[in-house]
This record gives structure tokens, C-alpha cells and sequence, in this order.
């Protein structure tokens, strides 16, 4: 579904606009994303993003990109390139990309003013001291001994911060509000800190001193003539403080809504528990497909289509609810049931030797590409005397209702033969590893001249011509529905099965597989070419399975 096809929902944000509109209290709308380039983009990032993109849309409005670079130990310019190439991917597009750090000098300037106006301070205290006098929810906190400095002291004490003479944490520019004020945001909060190193990604060793979020957000929305602040609920104790700063300094003053953030079950969306998978090394890096980041979506075969119906059916809502994965994996499965072509591949593979095939000859089979899509046509398979089958498409000894290949037993191999089990081969531990069987040469195509019929259709590849491929199986990182529930943490509860490799076969056709590339195995899943995949060595992710087979877990282990 394309951005264009998005149908226009009804939700608060959207009548508090339109509401804005027509009351004249703004004349236009402008939005803005507000990410922080200290990590990459995950799957709750893409609820905020659209529903900023989508509101500046839908009224003819604007949408500013702005990256909030306030803390430069954190931030990388890696992280900025990766956050516009994955909202391009979502189709968002904005008039401007801009920083908070383009805009540091007017920032200290208005600084200056709060403390001309008697309205910020500078505090020698020590952060414990700072944390220990806030206060509590029922307590008033305490007024710093440093909060009645002159104008002129504090004037002169934030410039020399500013020029770096003061060691970091050592001292902080506050805002004079009131330490007793029930919302303790408001107790005076931290506008400046000290960081010395290391260099800012686009200042470098220009500024010693770096704006607060609190500080910096608010004031960046008015600088740029952002109308509609909108952010998540818990920033909505800190929109008395957003509303107080223009007030004191006379600007123009956006408006801020908030809105519940996406939670999914069987996964963690802070950004400091995903970077500590990826700096412990329980993921290959912020790309692992298991990961719920875009660049690992993305990797794993995921569509922009199917994330942003996706955000369309969770919706907009003001109270907080967690999603359930299976709703976007179903979203995905959807999508790419539409437009995947179709292969076949062999993923656990058992050894099929049709005895009464002539040795050397290879039949092409007319295979359909897309049920779905008349217009992908066919292809080509070579089929030959020996084949793999999957191991679960053979028993020795069928459980009941079982219809596949068993000794005695006739199936129909898809797009080619009936075959029919004659006899095993086993090794010194018992096991099969090769099947016996003949054909009817008089059913190919798959269907009986004389009209009988077989109860079940199983997937193959030809020996000799299909590509050995690592096929990397994955599954949810966690095992639990909410990982941060209990005492033992988010890292307790993972997944041992979240990845298994395994090496199978596929069709010819898939060895020059691009990465990125999607496909159906038949009967199998949804899997996507990964990007380490070479013409050597194919390497395919799966993306999601046929069906939800989780939920039928879950409730057999209940």
C-alpha cells in the first residue's frame, strides 16, 4: 500500500488540528521528526514518523527533519545517513533536514535572556545533589544555596563555561522556576551541561557546553515555526515546561499533542537494551533480522508496505496498549503473498532415487511463478532421477492421517510425477537416508490419465542441478510476551531457538538472486536473499512462515 492509498483515519490529533485550523489559531501546519542520531530507527519510531508525516500531508503542510544532536558521545554521522535512507524507504519525505545543533548560538543567546530576566542560574552542585534535593512526588524539593546568584555572577559563570574552563558535571545551567511546583519537571530544570569530549559529529571542539533535551526541543519547534508538536505520552509532564520557556521569551509557541507510543509484545523498543544486544554480541550487529530495527526488517525481507499498514491497523490512541508481533507478521505475510515469486527449496533435505527414471535423462517442468499474478507467468525446473525432499515429507512409519511419502504409499511431486515408495536406504545408526520409489511416466504434470487420485503434494529439487544455500531460520529474540516483565531482566528471557542454520538446496534460478530479492518457498515460508549471499554461496533469511505457528506453540505450552 503506497503512501498515497493510506486512507485518512479520524483520531484526536487530527481533530485538535483541524480544530486549530479553523479556530485561527494557526494558519498552516507544519510538523517535525525529531530523532536523535544515536542509534537506528526501530518499529516504534515509525508510529511517531508517520503520524507527523501524514498530519503536515494530509493539510497541505510541511514536514521538517530535524536530527536532535545534543550529546555528542552518542552520536554519529552513520546513525544520520541510516535514519533518512530508512524514512525514504517508508516513502516520507520532508522540505528541509536541519539540527538542533544548527542552531546552538541562537539557543545560548535566549540562555542569556532567561538569565538577564532572573529566570536561570548557574549550580555548583554536584548531579547526587541535584537528584537528592528534587524532591518526590509528595515532597517539595529543596532551593539550591547557588539558585540566588546575581545576574552578573551568573552571567559571567555561563560564559566561562561556554569558553571551557570548568571540568565536566562541575557546574549546570538551570531554569528559576519553583523547586516546590507539584510537576517536577518544572523544579528547575537543567538547560546546559559541560562536555569537553568527545567533538561534536558536525561542531567539533566549538562548544564546550550542550542544551538539555528540555531545553533544546521546545525552542528548536519555535525557532523553525513548528505548529504541532507531536510526541509520545512521556513527554506529557514536560509540556508545562515546553509552554513556560517561549512564554518567558516572548516567541512564537507551538502546540504540543501527545499520543501512546507502539509497544509490541516479545520485544524491547528502548534504544539503550537494543544497543546493549548489539555491544554484548547477542546480535550479529543493529541489522540482525531478529532485531525489530528497519535496517533489520529490511534485511529480513520485510516490505515498507507492510509496516506502514501495519502502523494504519494499530492506529492512534491516547492510552497505553501493547501491539501483538503476529499482527505485523500477518501484515507482512499479506503483502508478500501478493507479489513474492515462487520457488522451491529443500531446507532439511532427504535423498529421493526414483528407480525407474532413465539415468541420464533431465525433463524441464512448466512451474507457475505467482498464483496470485497471472502476469508472472512461468518458469522452467529440471527434474531429474534423484531428488531431495524434505525430511518431514517422509516417515518409515506414518503417524495416522499422515498422506505423505511413506513405504507403499504414492504422492504427487508438484509440477512433475506421481511417485510411490518402494523401499529405504539406512546407515549403521538406523536412520533413512535415502528413499526408493518409481514413477508413473503417464501423470506428468501432476495429474492421473485413469483418474486416481493422492491426498497429498510435496515440494523437491533436483539433485543435480540445484544450489547448496544457508538458509538462516529465524524466530522472535524472546521467549517471553513481555521480556520486561520480572526480576531477572530483558536478557533472561531469549530466545535459544531465535536462529538455527541450517544448509539446504534450492532451484537453479535462485543462485543469481540479487540480495533483497523476496520469494515464496513453496509449502515453506517467505524468505528474502540475505546480503551476504554470493553466487557461490546463496544465503537466504526467512522472513515469516506460511502461518502463525508461534500461537499454536504458545497454547500447547500453556
Amino acid at each position: 500500500m503506497s503512501l498515497e492509498e493510506t486512507t485518512k483515519p479520524t483520531d484526536f490529533i487530527r481533530e485538535a488540528v483541524a480544530e486549530d485550523l479553523k479556530s485561527g489559531r494557526f494558519n498552516y501546519v507544519r510538523t517535525r521528526l525529531p530523532p536523535e542520531p544515536n542509534g537506528y530507527l526501530h518499529i516504534g519510531h515509525v508510529k511517531a514518523f508517520m503520524i507527523d508525516y501524514l498530519v503536515a500531508k494530509e493539510n497541505n503542510g510541511e514536514l521538517i527533519l530535524r536530527f536532535d544532536d545534543t550529546n555528542p558521545a552518542k552520536e554519529e554521522t552513520e546513525f544520520v545517513e541510516a535514519i533518512m535512507d530508512d524514512a525514504r524507504w517508508l516513502g516520507i519525505e520532508w522540505v528541509k533536514v536541519t539540527y538542533a545543533s544548527d542552531y546552538f548560538g541562537l539557543l545560548y543567546e535566549w540562555a542569556v535572556q532567561l538569565v538577564k530576566k532572573g529566570l536561570a542560574y548557574v549550580d555548583d552542585q554536584t548531579p547526587d545533589e541535584v537528584s537528592a534535593n528534587r524532591g518526590t512526588l509528595t515532597e517539595p524539593g529543596e532551593n539550591s544555596p547557588f539558585r540566588d546568584r546575581s545576574v552578573e555572577e551568573n552571567l559571567d559563570l555561563l560564559e566561562r563555561m561556554k569558553n571551557g574552563e570548568f571540568p565536566d558535571g562541575s557546574r549546570i545551567l538551570r531554569a528559576k522556576i519553583d523547586m516546590a511546583h507539584p510537576n517536577i519537571t518544572m523544579r528547575d530544570p537543567a538547560m546546559y551541561r559541560i562536555i569537553h569530549n568527545p567533538p561534536h559529529h558536525r561542531t567539533g571542539d566549538t562548544w564546550k557546553i550542550y542544551p538539555m533535551y528540555d531545553w533544546a526541543h521546545g525552542q528548536n519547534d519555535s525557532m523553525e515555526g513548528v505548529t504541532h508538536s507531536l510526541c509520545s505520552l512521556e513527554y506529557e509532564n514536560h509540556r508545562p515546561l515546553y509552554e513556560w520557556f517561549p512564554e518567558q521569551l516572548g516567541v512564537f509557541k507551538p502546540r504540543q499533542i501527545e499520543f501512546a507510543r507502539l509497544n509490541m509484545n516479545y520485544t524491547v523498543m528502548s534504544k539503550r537494551k537494543l544497543r546493549r544486544l548489539v555491544e554484548e554480541k547477542v546480535v550479529s550487529g543493529w541489522d540482525d533480522p531478529r532485531m525489530p530495527t528497519l535496517r533489520a526488517m529490511r534485511r529480513r525481507g520485510y516490505t515498507a508496505s507492510a509496516v506502514l499498514e501495519f502502523i494504519r491497523r494499530v492506529g492512534v490512541a491516547k492510552n497505553y496498549s501493547v501491539s501483538d508481533v503476529a499482527l505485523l507478521e500477518e501484515c507482512v505475510r499479506d503483502d508478500l503473498n501478493k507479489h513474492s515469486l515462487r520457488r522451491m527449496a529443500v531446507l532439511r533435505p532427504l535423498k529421493v532415487v526414483i528407480d525407474n527414471y532413465p539415468d541420464d535423462q533431465v525433463e524441464e517442468m512448466d512451474a507457475v511463478n505467482n498464483p496470485e499474478d497471472a502476469n508472472a507467468g512461468t518458469r522452467k525446473v529440471p527434474f531429474s532421477k534423484v531428488l531431495y525432499i524434505e525430511q518431514d515429507d517422509f516417515r518409515e512409519t506414518p503417524p495416522p492421517k499422515y498422506y505423505r511419502l511413506f513405504p507403499g504409499n504414492e504422492v504427487r511431486l508438484r509440477y512433475a510425477y506421481f511417485i510411490k515408495c518402494t523401499h529405504v536406504v539406512k546407515n549403521d545408526a538406523g536412520e533413512v537416508v535415502e528413499v526408493h520409489a518409481t514413477y508413473d511416466p503417464t501423470t506428468r504434470g501432476g495429474d492421473a490419465q485413469d483418474g486416481r487420485k493422492v491426498k497429498s503434494t510435496i515440494h523437491w529439487v533436483s539433485a543435480t542441478h540445484a544450489k547448496e544455500a544457508e538458509i538462516r531460520m529465524y524466530d522472535r529474540l524472546f521467549s517471553k510476551e513481555n521480556p520486561e516483565e520480572g526480576e531477572e531482566g530483558f536478557l533472561a528471557c531469549l530466545n535459544p531457538k531465535s536462529l538455527e542454520l541450517l544448509t539446504g538446496y534450492v532451484e537453479p534460478l535462485l543462485a543469481s538472486a540479487e540480495a533483497g530479492s523476496r520469494f515464496q518457498f513453496e509449502r515453506l515460508g517467505y524468505f528474502c536473499v540475505d546480503k551476504d549471499s554470493t553466487i557461490e554461496k546463496p544465503v537466504f533469511n526467512l522472513t515469516v512462515n506460511l502461518k502463525d505457528t508461534w500461537s499454536k506453540v504458545e497454547k500447547k505450552t500453556k
